[in-house]
C-alpha cells in the first residue's frame, strides 16, 4: 500500500499542477515578494546599519538598509504592506495591473516629494535620503512599464505544454 497521500486526481501531492497565471500576475507577485523581503530586511540588525538608532518615523532615524537607504519602522512597514498587497492582488489579473501601475505612480509621487525635501527636513516623515529618492523613481518607472507591457492572457494550452506547430515538443527541436 502506498503511504504517500494522493490528490483527488490520483497524483502524489508533489506532482500537483501549478496554478496557471498570466505574465502580469507573475510580475505583480514578483514585485510584491521583493517589497516583503526588503521590508523584513529593514528590521534585521547587520543588514540595516545603525539599527539601534532607528526611529518610528521622521528624518532623525539614522538606520540605513545595506548602509545606503535610510529607513525607519514606518518605512519598513510601508514596504511590507505594499508587498503583501502585491502578493494578494497578483491573484487577479486586473488587480495585478492596477497594483503595478498604481504602485508605480505612488513611488513616482514619493520620488517627486523626496527630491525637494532635504534628508534632514522635518517634512521627511518616512524618512528617505537621496538614494531612496532615486530608487523610488526607478521603482515607479519600472512598475508602470511592467504594468503596461506584461500580458494579461494565459498562453494556449499547447504553448503552455511547450508544443510547436506540428504537435512535437520544443525540448528537442534545436538538436
Amino acid at each position: 500500500m502506498n503511504s504517500h497521500p494522493m490528490s483527488t486526481t490520483g497524483h502524489h501531492w508533489w506532482e500537483a499542477e501549478r496554478r496557471r497565471t498570466t505574465a502580469i500576475q507573475d510580475g505583480a507577485a514578483g514585485v510584491g515578494l521583493v517589497f516583503v523581503v526588503i521590508g523584513v530586511l529593514g528590521f534585521l540588525p547587520g543588514i540595516t546599519q545603525n539599527f539601534s538608532s532607528m526611529t518610528f518615523s521622521g528624518a532623525d532615524s539614522e538606520a540605513e538598509l545595506f548602509g545606503i537607504f535610510q529607513v525607519s519602522v514606518l518605512h519598513n512597514l510601508v514596504h511590507l504592506v505594499i508587498g503583501l498587497l502585491g502578493l494578494f492582488m497578483s491573484w487577479f489579473v486586473k488587480a495585478a495591473r492596477w497594483y503595478l501601475i498604481g504602485g508605480g505612480f505612488l513611488y513616482l509621487l514619493l520620488a517627486a516629494y523626496g527630491f525637494p525635501v532635504s534628508d534632514h527636513h522635518a517634512g521627511n516623515f518616512l524618512p528617505a535620503n537621496t538614494a531612496d529618492d532615486w530608487l523610488h523613481l526607478v521603482l515607479g518607472v519600472g512598475m508602470i512599464v511592467l504594468g503596461l507591457l506584461l500580458h494579461t492572457k494565459l498562453p494556449k494550452e499547447s504553448e503552455a505544454r511547450g508544443e510547436g506547430d506540428f504537435g512535437e515538443t520544443n525540448r528537442g527541436a534545436a538538436r
